[in-house]
């Protein structure tokens, strides 16, 4: 008997946030015991994961990876995010400077580590006016490869902007105020360490790979993070 390969997850939300200092330990009790086990039992929902921000990067990055992004936009998602519990509508009432996107992948490198890594590196960015596929290609075949390969880098991927599924509103949204922000690709870089000479010099590696696409991308916002918690949806 031929064994089926387990599906890739290619959906992700990922959703930032500031949380009014009072209220944080609060904010984690919910998201660890009530929010994301909620979320990974909603069928296409593979895995969440929080983080929290390093250096100016916001005070949280919540992220869902689902196995496409239609999932988020499927009846019991939508179903639970337009009935928020009591918990949740007085969580997210404290969150500030908060934003969210919907997201597929569309370039990915490296290997999934064992254990989920400690650190995040995440840049998010936009391409320039009509040359979003030339920027994803050097990505896919050149940028990400290259990073990948360097020590303490486990895995690497980019993620566009899906704005149709982004701009459902929902009653959940109305209560955070979280929109989609203005960055149309999303760059993930699972890291052993903030303090790789890969991440700190970061400009150099990334203008000097492949055909210099990258010295073309406009909007660049450089983050650190450091995972907090993170939870597994079920196996079926």
């Amino acid at each position: 008997m031929v064994q089926q390969q387990k599906r890739e997850p290619t959906g992700l939300l990922i959703i930032w946030a500031d949380v009014e200092e009072p209220y944080r330990t609060e904010y984690r009790r919910w998201h660890n015991c009530e929010h994301i086990p909620e979320r990974v039992l909603i069928p296409g929902f593979y895995a969440a994961r929080r983080y929290q921000g390093i250096g100016q990067a916001p005070g949280f990055l919540m992220q869902y990876e689902t196995y496409d992004s239609k999932v988020l936009s499927s009846e019991p998602y939508l179903q639970a995010k337009n009935n928020p519990t009591p918990w949740t509508k007085a969580t997210i009432a404290h969150f500030r400077n908060n934003g969210r996107n919907i997201c597929s992948r569309v370039a990915a490198s490296g290997k999934n580590p064992v254990l989920d890594a400690p650190y995040l590196f995440l840049v998010r960015f936009n391409p320039p006016p009509g040359e979003g596929k030339e920027v994803i290609t050097w990505y896919r075949e050149s940028h990400l490869p290259k990073i990948c390969a360097i020590p303490g880098v486990y895995r690497g991927r980019l993620f566009e902007v899906d704005e149709e599924i982004s701009n459902i509103a929902t009653a959940e949204q109305k209560i955070s105020g979280s929109g989609p922000g203005r960055h149309q690709l999303f760059a993930l870089y699972e890291i052993a360490s903030v303090d790789l000479e890969a991440i700190k010099n970061w400009r150099g590696i990334y203008e000097g790979a492949g055909r210099g696409a990258g010295k073309k991308l406009k909007d660049l916002k450089e983050e650190f993070y450091w995972l907090d918690f993170a939870m597994y949806a079920p196996e079926t």
